[in-house]
């Protein structure tokens, strides 16, 4: 990074199921309240501000900041499919990094419906429509299965084709997510599953079943991320974590030159913005402690352990299996419970993670806190597409 860009304060509020929210505009409050107490400054000391939403009108992010005071600062509205979240926080760090201002706020909300994603608008085309009529030409379409199961089974059974995996494997992440979520008091489930009943719930499509994939939520997150002088004057250095590294990607040439779902569902994206950041942050993937990614599905979890370097292409199940991916093993993943557990409020996700990490490197994560943690990885995925890789450390 050109210049050192500190998280001085994070905050959460606990995720919900839909129909047990408050609305939009007080979750966003809530949590930008959060992170402003947490970092220890006022409203006033905000230079810009970047809302991240899907389910929302225009100026959703004014209604969520403006209770916080009418400063006059630029407040910015994102949508950037699930990688929103994580958006709102790159284009923080970028006006930090750039100089644009010495300190900014990235909150994240979303307040969604029961059930599977729909389409908003039917009287013009889908931003997705490509993405969507690729994964037809390569496999087929379901009239009764959820379009994203479709997409990430997909890329599951391509997988599980190329390696011979055992859909055994897919389910133990699920597990895993559920372990680590009872220890989370913002998670959504934090009740444990067996492998067996995850195993035999209904399938959605292919190895990919309803408790192998992540429940719609509500919610809302928020980070105030600031310049290494800006912290130095309010006397924060201490509680800052840095961002020692970020990239992010949109999809890459050849996407629909050849029938790969691995690449439809954002393999090439994430890998390329990993790439870079391990390279701006001289970290290797085998640096990384704790890693909070994008496990939408089951599916994604396991490819996304590939993508990010975690571990060899090829040996994710053995990864899987020999419980590298939690607490006693290589890195632990998802700590929070992931989207799986914890819960995938859209324009919230990425700086849920954001606020997880920050604690984990703090060491206030309390029951879930990862011991030792110096190099923290976030991955958050769109499809259709965006990917947000961030890298954190303590100096």
């Amino acid at each position: 990074m050109t210049h050192s860009v500190k998280v001085i304060g994070v905050g959460m509020i606990p995720f919900t199921k839909p129909g047990q929210s408050d609305t939009y505009d007080i979750m966003g409050e809530k949590a930008a309240r959060l992170a402003l107490a947490d970092a220890g400054i006022e409203y006033k000391d905000i230079g810009q501000v970047y809302a991240g939403y899907i389910y929302a009108d225009s100026c959703a992010g004014q209604a969520a900041v403006y209770p916080l005071g009418l400063s006059g600062v630029p407040v910015f509205n994102v949508n950037n499919n699930c990688a929103t979240g994580s958006s709102a926080l790159f284009l923080a760090r970028q006006a930090v990094e750039t100089g644009a201002v010495d300190c900014a706020l990235a909150v994240g909300f979303e307040q969604m419906m029961p059930g599977m994603l729909g389409t908003l608008f039917n009287d013009r085309p889908g931003p997705g429509n490509k993405i969507f009529a690729e994964m037809v030409k390569i496999q087929g379409y379901e009239p009764k299965a959820p379009p994203t199961a479709q997409l990430f089974g997909g890329a599951a059974r391509e997988y599980s084709d190329k390696y011979g995996t055992k859909p055994e494997t897919f389910g133990k992440i699920s597990e895993k997510a559920r372990r680590h979520a009872a220890n989370n008091p913002y998670a959504v489930f934090r009740d444990p599953l067996s492998l067996d009943e995850i195993m035999q719930s209904p399938e959605l499509y292919g190895v990919i079943t309803r408790y192998q994939s992540c429940p719609p939520t509500c919610g809302a997150a928020a980070a105030v991320v600031c310049s290494e002088a800006f912290a130095k004057k309010h006397g924060l250095l201490k509680q800052a974590v840095s961002i020692k590294g970020q990239a992010m990607t949109t999809d890459l040439p050849g996407l629909f030159d050849s029938p790969d779902m691995l690449q439809i569902v954002g393999y090439g994206m994430a890998k390329e913005a990993a790439d870079k950041v391990y390279n701006q942050a001289g970290v290797d993937p085998s640096d990384i402690d704790v890693v909070e990614l994008h496990d939408c599905f089951t599916a994604n979890e396991l490819i996304s352990y590939e993508s990010l370097g975690l571990t060899p292409e090829g040996s994710a199940e053995q990864f899987v299996w020999d419980e590298d991916n939690t607490y006693g093993g290589k890195v632990v993943v998802n700590p929070s419970g992931g989207l799986l557990s914890k819960g995938h409020p859209l324009g919230a996700t990425g700086l849920a993670q954001c606020t997880e990490l920050v604690w984990q490197l703090r060491g206030t994560a309390q029951g879930r806190q990862v011991s030792n943690a110096r190099h923290a990885l976030q991955h958050n995925l769109g499809i259709g597409g965006a990917c947000v890789v961030t890298l954190y450390g303590r100096d």
